[in-house]
């Protein structure tokens, strides 16, 4: 028995909020399929997106809360702090350990739609940085769904698309603008069934963790170290047997090498303008002790405290200089 792909999940990154308005906006009234929407979000951040989304086009946008039911013509946008995953046809908001920093993040919710509905799934990657929702997106095609892409030439930032395309090649890419209109044409295909065969222990593991912060069985092999940290936790890294350059701390925290990359040098400059900040305070403070010292007639203590002040301007001059030159 044929049947159509009804469950749409589309996630993106900086800039995609201009990304997802030209989607919907092509998506008509009688848009036959359900669709979730993930953002990646700042935790503690108040969000206008389902709003943004609902007055961009003709489809309903309504926050996604735990137990509602995956709707048809209707957009469920990913609340901020909360993964969303799917029990079947019903929504399940969790606080399960972030991936790659983020939660919501896309690929927990691209592997839990796959899991649930298979392919039923379209799986739609669009503008972000780095290489978030390219596991996912690889998934939700291993599981019978299908990939749809943004144009990376049409991304505000194309390192999403570029990587889910590395990993999953589909004749599916298009403008933001030509995307809705593509997907609502895909939703309304009927499809053969083909049969797959059962998801894997590890993919069955990743959306357990997601559920419910369990970073591995009690049976399951031991993890080798990384070497590395968490960004989040700051524990130890355990490498992924699965896929190579995946890591999960002991608290279930997952990173990609890329991104984990990234979230060393986001930690690293923010090292060196607080570091910036206290040789230009040291310095201020020297300079105020050498002051005081010669008024009170301690000549003996007024060279070590200018000598203090110099090095210190000196030096924060040096590195002033350094963090400027740094590529953003």
């Amino acid at each position: 028995m044929t049947f159509q792909r009804d469950v749409v999940v589309i996630g993106a990154s900086a800039g995609g909020v201009e990304a997802l308005r030209g989607v919907v906006r092509r998506l008509p009234a009688d848009f036959p399929a359900a669709v979730l929407v993930v953002l990646h979000l700042a935790p503690a951040a108040p969000t206008a997106l389902p709003q943004i989304l609902g007055r961009a086009g003709l489809l309903r946008a309504v926050p996604a809360t735990d137990g509602a039911s995956l709707t048809p013509g209707v957009i469920h946008v990913a609340p901020p702090d909360h993964h969303v995953l799917l029990d079947g046809d019903t929504l399940a908001l969790t606080r399960g350990p972030t991936e790659n920093g983020h939660r919501p993040a896309v690929n927990v919710t691209f592997r839990s739609a796959a899991l649930a509905a298979g392919p039923r799934v379209i799986g739609v990657v669009l503008s972000g940085t780095l290489h978030d929702g390219a596991g996912g997106l690889c998934t939700v095609v291993e599981r019978g769904g299908l990939a749809v892409v943004q144009d990376p030439a049409d991304a505000l930032y194309p390192g999403m698309p570029e990587s889910a395309l590395a990993r999953v090649p589909t004749g599916h890419v298009y403008p933001a603008e030509v995307l809705g209109k593509v997907i609502d044409q895909l939703v309304r295909q009927r499809v053969e069934p083909v049969p797959l065969p059962p998801p894997s222990p590890a993919l069955l593991l990743e959306d357990r963790i997601a559920r419910d912060g369990v970073q591995r069985s009690p049976s399951a092999k031991a993890a080798p170290a990384s070497g590395y940290t968490c960004p989040d936790c700051h524990g130890p890294l355990l490498e992924s047997g699965d896929e190579p350059g995946h890591y999960r701390c002991r608290v279930g925290h997952a990173w990609t090498a890329e991104a984990l990359l990234a979230a060393r040098g986001t930690e690293f400059e923010r090292a060196l303008w607080t570091a910036l900040r206290s040789l230009e305070e040291k310095g201020e403070i020297a300079g105020r002790m050498k002051r005081d010292a010669e008024a009170r007639g301690h000549a003996h203590i007024v060279r070590r405290y200018a000598d203090t002040a110099r090095e210190c301007v000196t030096a924060a001059e040096t590195l002033r200089r350094f963090l400027l030159s740094l590529d953003p």
